[in-house]
């Protein structure tokens, strides 16, 4: 039976990674995510297989409806729009979900206090690990939601100069309710409280370290909690001696954790810098047509249909705006419309453009934009030179250049897309209202730009019926 149960657990993880290298690219991205869907199920299987005790059978079959219930419905309903929120909010369960586990292996050991295996050290590490990562995940994911789900605003929320050193104490508080923990499992175990002391000491860290982090950093900060989650389950599985969790934590772990490295170079700042930066601490309210000075320029469909049907090249950037509107459908048939007409359409994707990582490319993808059309930061920046038209729908944080031009702008240093350096750019807006990192952005009133105000899907639309007419 073991046998059987570590070839099952070998081969659902082997489908875990073969399920991850499908999402490397969108043709693959599908299938990749049934793949490792289905070795996610194999691996449950082989823990019910694993399953002495069958009395226990109702209670985890219970788990598993109640678990379909909560989670299928959001994921068939949620809008893309949402996919950000909703990332964040199963990344928090998964996290959560670890830290109860290392709460009940305290309480079933009486403290640890009565293990059967000798050396039982990896089992208290390592579910002590698990519980103060996985709050600090749970919690920290749940702030990550309501920011994106702006249930609270997108700006930083700090108690200043206290913040560094309340939450150096907080930590020190849940490693010390380890360390006494740790010590009174070789003396007959602890009280319960002390366990009770780790979650609460690292949710309240995890609250304290994601309030402070402004809207511009949370695609960042999605990405970090979800490394995180994937090592406090990687931790629990070593505690349960479970091969599946601690594979698949390890992999969510390493790929998390290189992916939020990524993201953090594109924003030419350390990880470090973010978590203890509170970066992006606009209000986000809608400030004043430009702090500049500068004149905005309204233009309208027929203009912009005009400037970009003459056009030799136009480039296209993505944002939340974007997304909001739901506009990638008819983004794709304006290109194609342009397409027709011999104009090269081209879109740039800035790595952290919208709320979550890759969220521009999945939303173009769902549209069957074709992948070869979208374009890295780095490998379309130098194309802005030469490119007659910029269409900026909704990309507010990810084209200032005042990450270039301003050493006092909180984004300078930050690459961004040079849309600036195109010979014309129309910025698709519904109002003069910042981003979500609450920063002025003085392209809206450079002199090369115009604004076409209104809803980005229903603008594309009219600017795609001009199109048709000339």
């Amino acid at each position: 039976m073991n046998n059987l149960v570590t070839i099952l657990y070998i081969i659902a993880f082997s489908m875990f990674i073969y399920g991850l290298m499908g999402l490397t690219g969108p043709k693959t991205a599908v299938r990749g995510n049934y793949i490792a869907g289905w070795g996610m199920v194999l691996a449950i299987v082989a823990t019910l297989i694993d399953i002495r005790d069958t009395n226990n059978w109702w209670i985890i079959i219970a788990g598993l409806v109640v678990g379909c219930v909560l989670g299928i419905p959001p994921a068939l309903r949620t809008k893309m729009t949402a996919v950000p929120q909703l990332v964040a909010m199963f990344n928090g369960v998964g996290g959560g979900t670890v830290a109860l586990i290392a709460w009940s292996e305290f309480v079933t050991s009486s403290g640890f206090s009565n293990l059967d295996d000798t050396p039982n050290v990896h089992i208290i590490v390592g579910s002590l690990f698990a519980a103060i990562i996985g709050s600090i995940s749970f919690w920290g994911s749940v702030i990550a939601f309501a920011k994106l789900q702006e249930l609270i605003g997108g700006h930083s929320i700090s108690f200043g100069r206290a913040q560094q050193p309340l939450n150096a104490l907080l930590l020190i508080a849940a490693i010390a309710f380890s360390v006494v923990i740790g010590i009174g499992a070789g003396t007959g175990g602890v009280s319960q409280w002390w366990i009770v002391g780790v979650l609460v000491a690292a949710g309240v860290l995890g609250l304290m370290v994601v309030l402070p982090i402004g809207g511009a950093d949370m695609p960042v900060v999605i990405s970090l909690l979800n490394a995180l989650t994937g090592l406090s389950a990687a931790a629990a599985g070593l505690a349960l001696n479970n091969t599946a969790m601690i594979v698949a934590g390890m992999i969510v772990g390493a790929s998390g954790t290189i992916l939020t490295n990524l993201m953090a170079k594109a924003m030419n700042r350390s990880i470090i810098s973010i978590v203890a930066g509170g970066f992006g601490g606009g209000s986000g309210e809608a400030g004043p047509a430009s702090a500049s000075g500068g004149t905005v320029k309204a233009t309208s469909a027929a203009d912009a249909a005009i400037q970009m049907a003459y056009a030799n090249q136009v480039i296209v950037v993505p944002g939340y705006g974007m997304a909001v509107a739901q506009a990638q459908h008819a983004v794709k048939e304006m290109a194609g419309m342009l397409e027709a007409k011999g104009v090269e359409v081209k879109y740039a994707i800035h790595p952290v453009a919208g709320r979550m990582p890759g969220h521009m490319n999945v939303l173009l993808a769902e549209a069957e934009v074709s992948y070869d059309a979208l374009k890295e930061m780095d490998d379309i920046n130098g194309e802005f030179g030469r490119t007659d038209v910029v269409l900026v729908i909704g990309a507010n944080d990810v084209t200032n250049p005042a990450a270039r031009s301003d050493p006092n702008s909180p984004i300078f240093g930050m690459p961004i897309l040079n849309v600036d350096q195109a010979k014309s750019v129309i910025v698709l807006k519904r109002s003069m209202s910042s981003g979500f990192a609450g920063i002025d952005n003085p392209l809206f009133t450079a002199t090369g730009t115009s604004m076409l105000f209104g809803d980005a899907k229903k603008s594309v639309g009219e600017v795609t019926e001009e199109l048709k007419a000339l």
